[in-house]
């Protein structure tokens, strides 16, 4: 794949998914922001990761959650590596499960602050420099939990909902400048944070899918990086599901 000139601006991107998608975007040629909250050490081995095999990246901290942290935040990326025409919208949060009927608002609201709040504010703080470049790409890493809707996960699955739609509309009033706007869904993917899950409980997991085994994070970061390339000019608008077959009607 191509990659596209400019600079990938992952959020989220000290570890799991984020992580994974920063060095395969890196290795694909982008030049990578590596953004992150709080884990700095979690950030500068990413970095030195991809710079160790030959690519280009830096580290930002922000909190994308945050209006002057965002603007701050690409403000800092474009002054020290250059224009952003790659955002990765992957950051997230807690995800504690809560039946829907014990819900309160401030369940709800942290959820929507990652997943409809800081998609907002990155989408409109980057869109300047890819419509000045003509062309750019906007990934939001979105989750399967929209087809499943499983029990005690309203929360999340609604604000995961509300973020398909924004990408969705997006890509709609983005495509005439040259950016395009997708959404890649994956399913449940086994990263640092599920290090203590029960091999019984990988396996259950893993027997449920219909290629028989779960997924890498890896794979997921191979479709983000097909959907930010130059030659995926002509994908808008689409959900990739990276889950294995799990919700195939």
């Amino acid at each position: 794949m191509t990659a596209l000139d400019g600079v990938a601006l992952v959020t989220g991107a000290s570890r799991g998914l984020g992580a994974a998608i920063a060095e395969v975007l890196a290795a694909a040629g982008h030049v990578v922001a590596v953004n992150y909250a709080s884990s700095a050490d979690r950030a500068e081995a990413v970095v030195a990761r991809i710079t160790a095999a030959g690519g280009r990246a830096a580290a930002f901290r922000a909190d994308v959650t945050s209006e002057p942290d965002v603007q701050r935040l690409v403000a800092e990326v474009e002054a020290r590596l250059g224009p952003v025409t790659v955002l990765v919208v992957n950051a997230t949060g807690a995800q504690p499960t809560t039946p829907v009927h014990e819900l309160g608002w401030d369940d709800v609201t942290p959820m929507l602050d990652y997943f409809v709040r800081s998609p907002v504010l990155l989408t409109s703080a980057v869109v300047p420099s890819m419509t000045a470049a003509g062309a750019g790409r906007i990934v939001h890493v979105g989750s399967d939990v929209v087809d499943r809707a499983p029990e005690g996960n309203a929360a999340y699955v609604a604000a995961k909902s509300a973020q398909l739609g924004l990408a969705r509309v997006g890509a709609r009033e983005l495509g005439p400048r040259g950016i395009t706007v997708n959404t890649v869904q994956p399913g449940w993917v086994p990263v640092e944070r599920h290090a203590d899950v029960p091999q019984a409980d990988l396996d259950r997991h893993a027997a449920t899918v219909p290629v028989g085994r779960t997924g890498t994070p890896a794979e997921v970061a191979a479709s983000v990086v097909h959907l930010a390339s130059v030659e995926a000019a002509y994908v808008n608008g689409a959900v990739l599901t990276v889950n294995g077959g799990s919700t195939v009607a």
